[in-house]
């Protein structure tokens, strides 16, 4: 089971507001730890999206070369590159 832990955050002036903005009767969220939460979500949904595409960019740009291109790698050759 997952473990939880409390985080306290300050906020003053215009970001305070903003937040009791989106968080009482009239907000999209009930609470402030629902709001944040859902902005951390989002925040993480957003950078495995970022990653994603950057890997299909890569595995396009290496599926498109020709096949003459490739070289023939060992395990040991792989290994040894990521060691380096």
């Amino acid at each position: 089971m997952a473990r939880t832990k409390t985080m306290t955050v300050r906020l003053n002036g215009s970001l305070s507001e903003f937040v009791a903005s989106n968080v009482d009767q009239n907000g999209t969220y009930e609470n402030v730890s629902e709001y944040v939460r859902d902005l951390i979500r989002r925040d993480k949904e957003r950078r495995e999206s970022e990653m994603f595409e950057r890997l299909k960019a890569e595995l396009n740009h290496a599926f498109s070369a020709p096949d003459t291109s490739y070289v023939t790698l060992t395990a040991a050759d792989v290994i040894a590159r990521n060691r380096a």
